[in-house]
């Protein structure tokens, strides 16, 4: 199962965070800091998968974006490692050329997209199509 999804900068800011799993407000913070420090220092040449207390992280960069999840022993790291790039395909697909500002101005669509493909921790959706067709039709809708 997928506990969280982070997407954070090489500064370490949290760009995008999404929990499937409850994890109380006051300490989402020092775990997304812990979480962070401990991918953004390892090196290019380096696992992307990592042993965290009692999870597992799967984390990829993409440009100055690190998408990060944080995964229950039992699931498939690559099978996650290969969600984060079609996530990744799928924010391309929409926005032409995705960027860290298209996330931050656009959260609620990034947000729809997300939810598109899992839910309750589980992955739902993975043709980019289908994935966008909803937010295409709200796009048709505002325009109109």
């Amino acid at each position: 199962m997928i506990k969280f999804l982070l997407m954070v900068n090489k500064q370490g800011q949290t760009r995008l965070s999404k929990y499937y799993e409850a994890v109380e407000v006051v300490k989402r913070a020092p775990l997304e800091a812990d979480v962070v420090k401990g991918c953004l220092s390892r090196k290019k040449e380096e696992c992307s998968f990592v042993e965290y207390k009692d999870f597992k992280l799967v984390y990829r960069q993409y440009a100055a974006l690190f998408i990060v999840v944080g995964i229950s022993g039992s699931e498939n790291e690559l099978s996650i490692y290969e969600l984060v790039h079609n996530f990744v395909e799928v924010l391309d697909k929409y926005f032409s050329r995705v960027s860290e500002l298209d996330i931050m101005f656009n959260l609620d669509k990034v947000h729809i997209i997300l939810d598109e493909m899992i839910q309750n921790g589980h992955i739902v959706e993975t043709n980019k199509n289908r994935i966008l067709a909803p937010l295409l039709a709200l796009d048709k809708m505002a325009d109109s």
